[in-house]
C-alpha cells in the first residue's frame, strides 16, 4: 500500500512541478499557433530555447530578472519575425519541415564551441549562473511550509515560490487566449483557420495576422523555455526537437483550439507517465525490467497512449472534433 501511495504522492508533486506549468505555457503557444491559427509550428522547442537564452544570459551580464524578462520577450518576438517573414506564405508540411529546421538551427547555434563564453557550448549554462535575481524577488521568509501533504522550500530551485509564480502565469495566459479568442481579432484568426483565402477575399492582411499570432504564441514559448530552466540549467540537447513532439502530445491530450486543454494534458501528461512507471515497478520484479528500463517503457507506452488519442479521440480530452476540421 505504501508503494502506491508513493506513485500517487509522485504524480500529484509532478503535476505541480514548475517545469509543467513552463510545459503548459509553451502549449498554450503552440495552441495559438496550430489550434487557433492554423499554423502547424514544429518547433516550439526553438522559441523555448531561444527564451532559455535570452534570460539567462542577460541575467548573466548583469541586468535585473525584470530586464532580463523583457529581453526574453524581444528574443522570441524577434525569432517569431525571422521565421515568420519568408515562411508564413507556406502552408501544411512544408512549414513544418521549415519551422523543424529553424528550431535545430538554434540548438545548434547554442552548442557551437565557438560561442562557449555566451551559451556554454554544449554543456550549457548551470543555473546557480542566473537564476539568484527570480530568488531574491522571494517575499517568503526561509524554510519549508507544508500544504496538504506537499512539503516544499518557501524559495529555492524547486520551492513554492517559483511554483505559485509560475501556475499564476499559467492561468494569466490563458485567461487572455480566452479574451483574444473572444474579440474580433480573435473571430478572424479563426477565419484563418478555417479558410484562409475567405478571409483574404473579405479584404483582411491574411499575412498580417498570421505574424501576429506566431509572434503572440512564440513569445508565450520564450516565457516557458525561461521558466523550464530557471529550476534546472539551459541545456541546448533538452530544448530539442524530442521537447516540441512532448509539447505537441501534451496541447492534443488536452484538446487542440480550448482554452484549458494545454494545460490538463501538459499536467496529465507527467501524471500518466509517472503513474505507468510507477505501476510498472510495483507489479513487475527487477529481474525482468529495472527502473531505467521501466522509465523508458513509461515513455513507449505514453506514445501508445497518444496514438489511440489519436485514433479514437483526435480533439483530446476537452477539445470539439468540429473545432479541428480545418485545412492546414
Amino acid at each position: 500500500m505504501d508503494m502506491w501511495i508513493k506513485v500517487l504522492y509522485d504524480m500529484s508533486a509532478n503535476m505541480i512541478l514548475p517545469t509543467t506549468a513552463a510545459f503548459a505555457i509553451a502549449a498554450i503557444g503552440l495552441n495559438v499557433h496550430f489550434g487557433f491559427t492554423g499554423l502547424l509550428n514544429m518547433g516550439q522547442a526553438g522559441f523555448m530555447l531561444i527564451g532559455a537564452y535570452g534570460f539567462s544570459v542577460a541575467t548573466i551580464a548583469g541586468l535585473p530578472f525584470w530586464a532580463a524578462t523583457l529581453v526574453t520577450i524581444g528574443a522570441g518576438t524577434i525569432f517569431a519575425l525571422l521565421l515568420g517573414i519568408p515562411t508564413l506564405k507556406l502552408r501544411g508540411d512544408y512549414l513544418a519541415i521549415v519551422t523543424i529546421a529553424a528550431a535545430e538551427i538554434v540548438r545548434m547555434i547554442g552548442r557551437a564551441s565557438v560561442l562557449n563564453s555566451v551559451t556554454g557550448g554544449s554543456n550549457g549554462l548551470p543555473g546557480e549562473t542566473y537564476r539568484n535575481t527570480f530568488s531574491a524577488l522571494s517575499p517568503f521568509p526561509d524554510g519549508k511550509t507544508a500544504i496538504l501533504w506537499f512539503d516544499f522550500d518557501n524559495t529555492g530551485v524547486n520551492g513554492w515560490f517559483i511554483r505559485i509564480v509560475a501556475w499564476s502565469l499559467v492561468v494569466i495566459f490563458a485567461v487572455l487566449v480566452w479574451l483574444l479568442m473572444r474579440s474580433p481579432w480573435g473571430r478572424v484568426i479563426k477565419g484563418i483557420r478555417e479558410d484562409e483565402d475567405a478571409v483574404r477575399s473579405l479584404g483582411k492582411n491574411v499575412f498580417a495576422f498570421k505574424m501576429q499570432a506566431l509572434i503572440i504564441g512564440g513569445v508565450l514559448g520564450a516565457i516557458g523555455g525561461m521558466f523550464y530552466v530557471l529550476p534546472t540549467s539551459v541545456q541546448p540537447d533538452a530544448l530539442g526537437r524530442n521537447m516540441t513532439f512532448l509539447i505537441w502530445t501534451a496541447m492534443l491530450l488536452g484538446g487542440a483550439a480550448t482554452i484549458w486543454g494545454p494545460v490538463l494534458g501538459s499536467a496529465l501528461f507527467f501524471a500518466l507517465r509517472i503513474f505507468i512507471q510507477g505501476t510498472v515497478d510495483i507489479l513487475i520484479p527487477d529481474a525482468i525490467l529495472n527502473t531505467q528500463q521501466t522509465e523508458q517503457f513509461s515513455w513507449i507506452m505514453v506514445g501508445v497512449a497518444l496514438m489511440l488519442l489519436v485514433i479514437f479521440r483526435p480533439q483530446g480530452i476537452l477539445g470539439d472534433k468540429k473545432e479541428l476540421n480545418f485545412n492546414v
